[in-house]
């Protein structure tokens, strides 16, 4: 079966750092480009990142430009997200998803992981 699961969520103050993962199974992340997605309550699910299946190019919103970096490890089926300089802000479920191509929009992603918390306050 085709799936994703996040983890690495959690309660971090402000300014710390928490590395989410993507761990596929039932498909390779080879043919796939796998984004993150945050939804906080009350807020509409917004496009972190993306990272492609072919070059490996990335793409960012702009609020999280600079501290957030997406990567990908192939042997492991894993994609990660590296988020530096946390905000309140940032607090959200975190959600990946693998598509077919690159983009901050939800809805070229076919599989989805369930999410993880994570939580930035003091």
């Amino acid at each position: 079966q085709l799936q994703l699961v996040e983890s690495g969520g959690g309660l971090v103050q402000p300014g710390g750092s928490l590395r989410l993962s993507c761990a596929a199974s039932g498909f390779s992340l080879d043919y796939y480009a796998i984004g993150w997605f945050r939804q906080a309550p009350g807020k509409e699910r917004e496009g972190v990142s993306c990272i492609s299946s072919s070059d490996g190019s990335t793409g960012y919103v702009d609020s999280v430009k600079g501290r957030f970096t997406i990567s990908r490890d192939n042997a492991k089926n894993t994609v990660y997200l590296q988020m530096n300089s946390l905000k309140p802000e940032d607090t959200a479920v975190y959600y990946c998803a693998a598509g077919a191509q690159c983009g901050l929009g939800p809805y070229q992603y076919r599989y989805w992981g369930q999410g993880t918390q994570v939580t930035v306050s003091s």
